[in-house]
């Protein structure tokens, strides 16, 4: 099972200091940066779009932090290059979004990026499993997208068991209510990235958030064999989770 991953979600802090925010994650201890892009279509809201990603990638090298970037957009196809050129690390697109998730997954690919597929909560997740062996990330929501700060649904993480069966080598990432309560239900199922917008946010010590989650997640991580090292995974690629790291490389090649 691949190592356990905290991605806090600037969803849920503030847009006037946008790299403010992310570098105090970093600090924090957060592995990964979860970037929300919604385009008013696909989903109500309507959050950032490229040319924010690639502000926040000057203020925020490659070495320091992964940037994952959760497409809540209608055309996915369309935005590939411009946030691979911002400096996005994976790109998470919906499944509800395209007609051909399989040829998005090699375009994403060839730009050098990870490729993820998100679904929603009423999806069935039997559409992943033709397209699973080719995805660095499965994403599922246990909210409906569009929103932070809403109500965790506990009958979505039977999708994530499934997948953990199937895949044990996968990065599964679990994406809405995330709190200290309901985590375990998450890590208990296999889940080992796991997002977390205003629980981390708007907490008096955000560190402790974080390092209790990945807590949660190793304790139910299989003890008879170490966790396997994940291509996205801080401790194996050439991300840091700490904000004094140096030396960028490239994303190991899909």
């Amino acid at each position: 099972m691949p190592k356990a991953i905290i991605a806090p979600s600037i969803l849920a802090g503030d847009f006037s200091r946008l790299a403010e925010e992310g570098i105090k994650m970093i600090k924090n201890s957060a592995d990964w940066l979860h970037l929300d892009i919604m385009d008013g279509h696909f989903v109500p809201n309507i959050t950032i779009g490229a040319p924010v990603v690639k502000c926040l990638r000057k203020a925020i090298p490659k070495s320091d932090v992964i940037f994952d970037c959760h497409m809540m957009v209608s055309k996915p196809e369309q935005w590939v290059h411009d946030f691979a050129e911002a400096g996005g690390d994976i790109y998470c697109f919906h499944y509800e979004a395209t007609n051909n998730p399989s040829t998005l997954i090699d375009i994403i690919h060839k730009t050098g990026m990870k490729a993820g597929i998100a679904i929603k909560p009423k999806t069935p997740v039997s559409v992943l499993f033709p397209l699973a062996d080719r995805l660095d990330m499965i994403l599922i929501m246990t909210v409906e997208p569009g929103f932070g700060g809403q109500t965790f649904i506990p009958s979505c993480i039977s999708k994530v068991r499934a997948l953990r069966h199937r895949y044990p080598d996968l990065n599964l990432e679990v994406d809405g209510g995330l709190t200290e309560t309901n985590v375990t239900l998450a890590a208990e199922a296999g889940a080992n990235v796991i997002v977390a917008g205003t629980s981390i946010f708007q907490a008096t010590h955000p560190s402790t958030v974080i390092q209790t989650f990945r807590r949660i997640v190793h304790t139910y991580q299989p003890s008879s064999s170490p966790s396997s090292p994940s291509p996205l995974s801080p401790s194996s690629s050439p991300f840091s989770s700490s904000y004094t790291s140096s030396s960028p490389l490239p994303l190991p090649p899909p």
